[in-house]
């Protein structure tokens, strides 16, 4: 009974809870419906309230471009009128040119069609007057063209050749005068002393007894010494003095320096004149080198063979009538470059041609050949440009010139040979040279007149026709080279040149 009770007032009292919380959520859940019921009905409310407000907006923004768009309308309606207007008034304006047109077509249709029976009529007209002319003259519409014609050409002609002559004669003055011009200044910039070379060379003795030594038992010494280098040697009574004598200068110039190292050491024999030779010789070989470099790099002429640098430099031992070649090589370089210039040919091929252009007479003396042939064998040899080999080749009109460069390297050396002092040869030897050359080409039959010229390096000679032949004038040349070559002696070579010519002359009286 004791556990019946609380369990009785335990039981009592969970089911008066239950029933107390069960009636206060109910409360709860009432007061919470009634408040959310208000809640939604203040939100109805506002949705309302700002719906009216959005479609009183919308209604107001939709009459706001309502009344734009009207606008717009209004506006385009006027500018689409205002088009239309132009339009209008642009076809208006077409209609009446088109109407002034038809007009006009009009016009000239009826003015074609005058203008068509005129030309028929004048057509008619000069074919009538063309028939009277034809009675008139004897003479038909071709005939009368064809000497119309003739006349017209034969005017024409002789005025053409009128102008040709006089535009010819201008161009040769005004040539000349600038040729004059071009050449004076050419020889003014490249002025150059001139000094003849020798074909002797004088040692000079400390005394007289030297001429004994040098000499030596039974001449040993001079046999030697003259056997080394090809020199001659003089002693004669020229007081502390001995002459080399030589035509080659190379050897001459050897032999000078031995002797002057002989003279000087006081030790004269066969075995120390060989010493001394041999050391001359190793001494001129570098000076001939040395000459050659200096006169290219003065000149700036680069890419030379070696071999033409030497050869160069061996020019400076060699004369023509008493002048130095390289110095006159030089100066026909810048004589050739300086009308290059002037005149806007290649300065570097003038020059270079005109440096190189007697670089045969180097070794004309050991190869058979005039020195212009064998200098165009050495430039191929050695890979020289063709420009440069055709102007050396040309240079003394053994060819014809085929450029500019040409012509000018062989006026250069002209130049140069003929200035005054250049060369030695004396004028009476020179005239007696010339006369001799027309005398040889004279005495052969046939011959008519001969001109030497080319400061005696050409002949030409004028034949009779009727006496020689175009065979015959072939070897009549031949005979008068073979004539020249066994009578006269003279440098390079002569150019003969035989001319047969026949002329018909008529007189009209």
């Amino acid at each position: 009974m004791q556990w019946i009770v609380p369990l009785i007032t335990l039981l009592v009292g969970t089911l008066a809870g239950y029933a107390i919380r069960k009636a206060v959520g109910e409360a709860k859940i009432k007061s919470a419906e009634a408040e959310a019921k208000r809640i939604v009905d203040d939100a109805i409310k506002a949705a309302e309230t700002k719906k009216r407000e959005i479609l009183l907006e919308a209604r107001d923004e939709a009459g706001r471009l309502r009344e734009e768009l009207e606008r717009e309308v209004r506006e385009r309606r006027q500018e689409l009128q205002r088009i239309e207007r132009r339009l209008i008034n642009k076809e208006e304006a077409l209609d009446r040119r088109q109407e002034l047109f038809s007009q006009k077509e009009e016009n000239l249709a009826r003015q074609e069609r005058a203008l068509m029976e005129k030309s028929k009529a004048l057509e008619a007209l000069h074919e009538q007057a063309l028939k009277e002319l034809e009675r008139i003259s004897g003479l038909s519409r071709d005939e009368a063209r064809e000497r119309i014609l003739g006349e017209v050409r034969d005017a024409l002609k002789e005025e053409t050749a009128r102008l040709i002559r006089d535009a010819e004669a201008q161009a040769r003055d005004e040539a000349e005068a600038k040729a004059r011009s071009i050449i004076s200044l050419a020889i003014q910039r490249c002025a150059a002393d001139h000094v003849a070379e020798n074909t002797v060379s004088v040692v000079e003795l400390p005394n007289d007894e030297m001429k004994g030594r040098i000499i030596g038992r039974e001449g040993r010494n001079i046999r030697a010494l003259e056997t080394l280098t090809g020199v001659d040697l003089i002693i004669d009574d020229t007081p502390e003095a001995v002459i080399l004598s030589g035509f080659d200068p190379i050897r001459r110039e050897v032999a000078r320096l031995a002797l002057e190292r002989l003279v000087s050491d006081g030790r004269i024999h066969p075995a120390r004149i060989e010493e001394m030779v041999e050391k001359a010789q190793k001494e001129v070989e570098a000076l001939i080198k040395q000459e050659g470099e200096q006169a290219a790099l003065n000149l700036g002429v680069h890419g030379l063979h070696p071999e033409l640098i030497k050869l160069l430099g061996r020019l400076r031992f060699r004369t023509s009538y008493g002048q130095n070649v390289l110095k006159h090589s030089i100066e026909v370089a810048q004589l050739a470059a300086t009308m290059a210039a002037e005149i806007g040919a290649d300065v570097a091929v003038a020059k270079r041609a005109g440096l190189l252009h007697d670089i045969g007479k180097a070794v004309d003396h050991e190869v058979e050949g005039s020195h212009v042939a064998i200098g165009v064998n050495l430039l191929r040899r050695y890979r020289e440009s063709q420009d440069v080999i055709r102007a050396v080749e040309a240079h003394h009109g053994d060819v014809e010139a085929q450029s500019i460069e040409a012509f000018l390297v062989a006026a250069a050396d002209a130049i140069s040979a003929a200035r005054p002092g250049a060369r030695r040869e004396t004028l009476e030897m020179y005239l007696k040279r010339l006369e001799k050359l027309e005398e040889i080409a004279n005495s052969f039959e046939g011959v008519d007149k001969s001109y030497a010229i080319q400061a005696g390096r050409e002949i030409r000679i004028m034949v009779k026709p009727e006496r020689i032949d175009d065979l015959g004038a072939v070897r009549l040349a031949r005979d008068i080279v073979k004539k020249i070559e066994r009578d006269i002696e003279y440098p390079g070579q002569i150019k003969v040149v035989v001319i047969r010519e026949t002329r018909a002359v008529s007189y009209a009286k």
